[in-house]
């Protein structure tokens, strides 16, 4: 199985029995690269291969645009969500991210919470979001 996941996912990252999985995929549709616009979406599945249950609280993203310039995104949950992972289960969204050039990278933590009250950050891993050449 993984290494179907591996084909689809281009990152990956495992901390603390907490896999995060990331597939970005360049929105031609969104983008407006004449407006100095450019949009992908990302497509993250999360699991967990503990043997606790997990519930995801917030989530911070580093996103680096191609001029370097860096943003941060801080927030509760993802997508409205504060999925609850029991062992061996696993978690899918979708969301975006506009950048004003036609490359940059993300990357981040999700903050957990155990079921003894404990808290511990998961990697996200970096990715790079690459527009076609024929959309610059």
């Amino acid at each position: 199985m993984s290494n179907i996941l591996d084909s689809f996912f281009t990152a990956s990252a495992t901390t603390d029995g907490i896999t995060v999985r990331v597939a970005p995929n360049y929105l031609n549709e969104q983008s407006q690269p004449a407006q100095g616009r450019w949009f992908w979406s990302y497509h993250i599945r999360i699991e967990n291969h503990g043997d606790e249950p997990v519930q995801l609280l917030t989530r911070h993203w580093k996103i680096t645009d191609g001029r370097a310039m860096v943003n941060h995104v801080d927030g509760d949950g993802v997508v409205g969500e504060q999925p609850l992972l029991n062992p061996g289960e696993s978690h899918d969204y979708v969301s975006g991210c506009p950048l004003g050039t036609p490359s940059g990278m993300m990357e981040g933590q999700y903050r957990f919470i155990r079921a003894d009250g404990s808290t511990f950050l998961a990697d996200i891993p970096r990715f790079k979001l690459l527009a076609p050449a024929t959309a610059r």
